[in-house]
């Protein structure tokens, strides 16, 4: 387990492979589109043993484990909340054993379509739902937490308040955003990124959003405002009939220029695979990596 001081010491220099999708894989494996994910996955571990394995073989140092929507709130639709505790650690435990070489990060993501945003009780709902995961990935032995595809800064906030009350090892906070300068709640994703690093996030960052010369700005805005690794996982284009458009090669040219611009934990979303993160390595070795400045 890695606590934030720990994390930035380790990852604030150099760039650092996480993983790639896991959902549109799974589906490729076999997985249906409706269905308890977490359940599926639990009934046809290879799946993910196969797939976790091949990120940790392409090089990816962090390992997002499956448990996206492992919490109560979402595993009540399968009347499974009361498993919420024996299903993280399963999933953690699975993730261990493909890729016992790197870090396991518990994953967390928003309550978006779970809790409506205009009760009056809607902070202790998503707080309580958080809390019972949050706890769970803890006494599964995650190495570190993430909470990706945040959708507004009162999430991040109450993540990170958890994560000090539980004493929780380091957490990366990733938004995914509409254009590059505001969330889809309508807030400024600077102003959200800041609260999270005020908060005690250990690295900041965006997920789940188009790979694109406008990343690119986005990026290094982020930069520009935080001392934090920036994490920088996009999707491979907008699909189209089911299928990404950016393949491999044009991926991994554009993360170069993420790079360039200031991200330091680098992966991908929906629709990219290990050979996408197998690429970028390859293409990390013989590409010298400076820092552009604010001026350039």
């Amino acid at each position: 387990m890695l606590n934030r001081i720990e994390f930035i010491n380790q990852f604030a220099s150099g760039i650092h492979l996480l993983d790639g999708a896991t959902g549109t894989e799974l589906r490729k494996a076999g997985m249906p589109q409706n269905c308890c994910a977490e359940q599926w996955i639990l009934e046809n571990p290879q799946s993910i043993l196969s797939l976790q394995k091949k990120y940790a073989d392409a090089g990816s140092e962090i390992i997002y484990a499956p448990t996206f929507l492992a919490q109560p709130l979402a595993l009540q639709k399968w009347n499974l909340s009361a498993n919420t505790e024996k299903i993280n650690q399963e999933l953690i435990a699975l993730s261990r054993r493909a890729a016992p070489n790197c870090l396991i990060a518990g994953n967390m993501t928003t309550m978006q379509g779970f809790v409506n945003a205009h009760q009056t009780d809607y902070k202790n709902q998503i707080k309580s739902a958080y809390q019972i995961q949050m706890q769970a990935l803890i006494s599964g032995g995650s190495d570190v937490l993430v909470a990706e595809t945040i959708m507004n800064s009162t999430e991040a906030t109450i993540l990170l308040e958890l994560a000090q009350e539980l004493n929780a090892p380091a957490i990366m906070i990733s938004f995914t955003c509409m254009n590059c300068e505001r969330l889809y709640s309508g807030e400024l994703i600077l102003d959200a990124l800041r609260i999270s690093e005020e908060k005690g996030a250990a690295a900041i960052g965006i997920n789940c959003v188009t790979v694109s010369d406008e990343l690119l700005k986005l990026v290094r805005t982020l930069y520009n405002h935080t001392s934090l690794p920036i994490i920088c996982k996009p999707n491979a284009g907008i699909p189209i009939n089911g299928e990404y458009p950016v393949d491999k090669l044009l991926f991994s040219s554009i993360m170069l220029d993420c790079i360039r611009n200031g991200a330091k934990l680098i992966g991908g979303c929906c629709g990219t695979t290990p050979s996408y993160i197998e690429t970028l390595k390859k293409l990390l070795k013989t590409n010298s990596i400076e820092h552009r400045t604010e001026n350039e």
